[in-house]
């Protein structure tokens, strides 16, 4: 169970293969996703508005997809991000990002995810954080990997509750949410905490 069919160098591509439902692939995104992703964009961004760092000067880049996409790529070639789409039974239905990669001695990164709302609660962020994790603390080599959770998100909360990762503290105004710096919950996993098993192993999804 857990097992994780992928390689090591950005295009990455990674299909979950735990035994669970629906069939879960994470990959690039691409530029023949731009009308999915900007549709399921739109149809959730009252759904995700409370969760999503804002520019302090409020004043939102002015990147187009094809920007965004380049912009994706060039960092993910670079190394400071590993930036998946997830892929639901062929439908595109969110993102898992590892953000702010960091090599020599401390060789961690921080995990942000959303789905939209009619994927919520049926354990697809859980499986695609547990992907992201172990591509990171196994073929990428990082040894921590953080997430951050506003207090007020019980969804994103239960997610990393399922995984058991472990909770570190409060970083009081951590990011600027909806005009306003936030408090956020950090949790982390190492991989001494994995000790060889499948992230997603953590997890009893119910039956």
């Amino acid at each position: 169970m857990g097992r994780l069919v992928s390689v090591s160098r950005w295009p990455v591509s990674l299909q979950v293969v735990d035994g669970l439902r629906p069939h879960l692939v994470l990959r690039p995104l691409h530029r023949r996703d731009q009308a999915a992703w900007e549709t399921l964009r739109r149809d959730n961004a009252a759904y995700l508005s409370r969760w999503e760092p804002t520019p302090p000067d409020g004043v939102a880049p002015r990147t187009g997809y094809g920007g965004y996409l380049r912009a994706l790529n060039r960092d993910a070639r670079a190394g400071n991000i590993v930036p998946f789409v997830v892929e639901v039974d062929g439908d595109l239905a969110g993102q898992v990002h590892l953000f702010g990669v960091m090599r020599g001695s401390l060789l961690s990164g921080a995990a942000g995810y959303w789905v939209g709302q009619r994927f919520a609660g049926q354990g697809v962020a859980t499986r695609a954080l547990a992907a992201l994790v172990d591509y990171a603390l196994g073929p990428l080599g990082l040894h921590r990997v953080e997430v951050n959770v506003r207090p007020e998100n019980e969804a994103s909360l239960a997610v990393v509750a399922h995984l058991r990762l472990r909770e570190e503290g409060v970083r009081e105004r951590y990011l600027h949410i909806e005009g306003q710096w936030r408090d956020h919950r950090t949790f982390a996993i190492t991989a001494e905490e994995l000790a060889g098993q499948a992230t997603i192993q953590r997890w009893r999804p119910p039956s």
